[in-house]
């Protein structure tokens, strides 16, 4: 079933239900009014009888009446036959309960009551001679309900074909405004199945109003737009990847071409060679891990922990401080307690990327410092800092200043550090340090 179709459905429940409630209130309100017209009927032929010097059974003015005393017993009786009498007639005839109307089935008649209370010495006549009640009684007086009925019969017809007519109308109007009121949901559809079909990005809907199609129209805008920065970001990062790969596998390439002549070379050219491939190696190895860290993203599975800070750093000084003595560098460390909730592995990633960034930009028998308070990380170097315009771009992917090109490196390590605070919801910027260096300082959030 459509979408249309369920609106138009909807709307013919909702006008069908709104067209029943309003036709039973109208006929409940008619029925009201008929009967009420019928109850002043008989209280004014009941006023007419009871004013008159003796109640007369012959003379009873637009409706039968009967009479009966205390006991029950019938003591002018009707001219259209015997009126039922039943205990609540009996105790108005005594006096017990007031005058009430009711609606009463003779037969297979309906007639509308009226019974009232009548006080001993009331005169009556039968016709032929006159007499007095001896006791309370009570004054029956009944009209047939056949004209109600008849005019109820008519409206329930007439609000019949209202009902019918007003669900037809409803339909044919809903069928109108439903077409109206999708084709710009339509032209939305069209445009995604379009893109599903071209891929093409760069295609954006016309905004509209600032009604909910606007902001839908809007949301499927900022959409595509997110869509085209992801398919440009990964072409770039294929482009990127495909220049990075280039120089390693071609200088592989030739130093394979070289071991071909490996019984020509001596030993010392041979030796040079082949640590020429095993840092090629390394290089290629380093590469595809970054491209595979950064590749991965928010798809990792690995749950989010309490952790101290303080004490991950402090684990990563240890194992880089390995690497720092090969150079006679010194890593001085002001560690203060402190939580965070993250990710261990990929912070610790992080962290440690921005240390080995400091190890290779520190001079020989240098210091770097590194310091955690308050969930905020800085590590500082004392090599030759960094340029004012590669500030905002060192965090870019293969992004590799002029004096790093001489150095080893993929350009990927500050991009993942990059990747992976965004992740864990802080941040991460480079300065100049004072004194001269550089400093990268990271920020997480802390909890208790």
């Amino acid at each position: 079933m459509t979408f249309r179709t369920r609106l138009v459905l909807a709307t013919a429940v909702v006008v069908a239900i709104a067209v029943i409630l309003a036709s039973s209130g109208a006929w409940v309100v008619a029925r009201n009014a008929l009967i009420q017209s019928t109850d002043d009927t008989l209280a004014e032929a009941a006023q007419t009888v009871l004013n008159r010097p003796y109640i007369d059974a012959n003379d009873s003015p637009g409706a039968a009446l009967q009479v009966v005393d205390a006991q029950g017993a019938v003591v002018v009786p009707s001219l259209a036959g015997w009126l039922p009498v039943d205990h609540g007639v009996i105790e108005i005839a005594q006096g017990k309960e007031a005058g009430t109307y009711r609606t009463v089935v003779i037969g297979r008649t309906a007639f509308r009551e009226l019974i009232v209370p009548l006080s001993s010495g009331q005169q009556l006549s039968n016709g032929l001679s006159a007499t007095f009640l001896n006791s309370t009684g009570a004054l029956q007086m009944i009209v047939p309900l056949a004209g109600v009925n008849h005019q109820l019969r008519r409206l329930e017809i007439a609000l019949l074909f209202v009902a019918a007519g007003g669900l037809l109308v409803a339909i044919v109007a809903s069928l109108g405004v439903s077409r109206r009121a999708l084709r710009p949901l339509n032209e939305v559809t069209e445009a995604v199945e379009e893109l599903a079909v071209t891929t093409d990005m760069t295609k954006r809907l016309d905004e509209g109003g600032p009604d909910e199609l606007g902001r839908l129209r809007r949301a499927f805008n900022h959409l595509f737009a997110a869509l085209e920065r992801s398919e440009d970001q990964q072409r770039q990062l294929v482009l990127d990847a495909s220049h990075e790969l280039r120089t390693p596998l071609t200088s592989l390439r030739t130093n394979t071409e070289v071991l071909r002549r490996v019984d020509e070379l001596d030993e010392e050219t041979r030796g040079q060679l082949l640590d020429d491939v095993l840092t090629q190696l390394e290089e290629l190895t380093t590469l595809v891990g970054d491209l595979t860290e950064l590749a991965r993203g928010e798809k990792q599975v690995a749950p989010a922990e309490r952790f101290r800070l303080d004490q991950l750093v402090d684990d990563l000084i240890t194992v880089d401080s390995t690497h720092a003595r090969t150079r006679q560098l010194e890593i001085t460390a002001t560690l203060a307690p402190c939580w965070v909730f993250g990710r261990r592995e990929r912070l610790a990633r992080a962290i440690g990327n921005l240390i080995d960034n400091a190890l290779k930009w520190s001079p020989e028998g240098g210091v770097i410092d590194v310091g955690v308070a308050d969930g905020v990380v800085t590590v500082r170097d004392h090599g030759p800092g960094i340029d004012p315009e590669d500030l905002m771009k060192i965090f870019d992917r293969f992004y590799r200043s002029p004096k790093a090109r001489a150095l080893p490196g993929s350009g990927l390590g500050l991009a993942i550090v990059a990747q992976v605070v965004a992740e864990e919801g802080g941040t991460v910027v480079a300065g100049q340090a004072p004194g001269g260096g550089a400093i990268l300082t990271l920020t997480l959030p802390t909890v208790p």
